[in-house]
């Protein structure tokens, strides 16, 4: 297989770097403000926007592309603090429900004006509509072909 043309290399570096820089950032400022991780607040709002504010666990896995057992010990962790509540699923007694806890919703409430601020500034502010449509377009052929691959696994 050949090596990467020059486009494609400084593309590709591009996003590693992306990859790497973007979720420490957003990370931080996280544990500073709202006091939960970027993985914390991506679970809260998952559930936030299920309906009934509850999913299955292995939904919730889907919903926030990690790991089943990931997410099992981040839920674990939000149940401790009383973001999460998590009860047995009624309809099959080997499945679990997360739900969004009260407290939850008001750590999201609190978290999101500085993270909406973030995004802006970080991303959204260096990127033209024009830019935003191309992006979203080529970022969605990305993410279709890597869950059919994640998917066959």
């Amino acid at each position: 297989m050949p090596g990467l043309d020059g486009d494609e290399e400084i593309l590709w570096r591009s996003l590693v770097e992306l990859l790497l820089r973007l979720p420490r950032v957003l990370d931080e400022n996280f544990e500073r403000e709202a006091k939960v991780s970027m993985t914390d607040y991506a679970v809260l709002v998952a559930l936030s926007e299920a309906p009934a504010g509850e999913l299955r666990m292995g939904e919730l896995a889907e919903a926030t592309a990690l790991s089943r057992s990931r997410t099992s010990r981040v839920v674990d962790d939000l149940v401790r603090r009383s973001l999460v509540t998590r009860r047995k699923c009624e309809q099959d007694g080997r499945s679990s429900l997360a739900a969004v806890a009260p407290e939850g919703m008001a750590v999201l409430a609190a978290a999101y004006p500085g993270h909406l601020a973030r995004v802006r500034s970080l991303v959204l502010d260096h990127i033209t509509k024009n830019e935003m449509r191309t992006m979203t377009q080529a970022l969605t052929r990305v993410l279709v072909a890597l869950r059919e691959t994640t998917a066959s696994d």
